[in-house]
């Protein structure tokens, strides 16, 4: 198995742990990730996204499939089971990953899900009726985005 492959198996085992440390120190110290939800983090903030969501998870259960990794890129499939916490609804989320590696690291990480499918089972009703529209999605960000700001200055990062 490819060292990077290596990585991405222990990085998603770290996920169903709930081990948001081992997957901080996954990425290269300038990486990049974006998925609908999460859009353009770097750095610091790509680990502490993990860290929070690691810590807030209470009933998370994940299962990777498919990864496959050479020197430069590498792509797994990988479903989320978990309540929101917000709403208490229940989620499955299927995603399709992909990655660029440098130096044994990940420095780009892309996320791909339906972001109206999600907002259904994570918001409800509301999701389901505007999950589709701009401005939820937006509101849906920037409330993400403010959660993981407040995250980080709690945690010092």
């Amino acid at each position: 198995m490819h060292p990077n492959a290596v990585l991405l198996t222990g990085f998603y085992g770290a996920f169903a742990a709930k081990d948001g440390a081992t997957m901080a120190r996954a990425y290269a110290a300038d990486a990049q990730f974006s998925d609908p939800v999460f859009t353009e983090l770097r750095g610091a903030e790509v680990g502490a996204m993990w860290q929070m969501l690691c810590a807030r998870a209470t009933d998370l259960r994940i299962e990777a499939s498919g990864i496959a990794a050479d020197d430069r890129n590498g792509s797994a499939h990988w479903e989320a089971w978990y309540t929101f916490t917000k709403t208490g609804g229940k989620v499955h989320n299927v995603i399709d990953a992909t990655f660029e590696f440098r130096d044994g690291k990940i420095a780009v990480h892309r996320d791909a899900f339906d972001f109206w499918r999600w907002a259904g089972m994570a918001l409800g009703t509301s999701g389901k009726l505007l999950g589709w529209t701009p401005f939820l999605q937006n509101t849906v960000r920037k409330e993400a985005r403010a959660g993981l700001a407040k995250y980080m200055a709690k945690k010092g990062s």
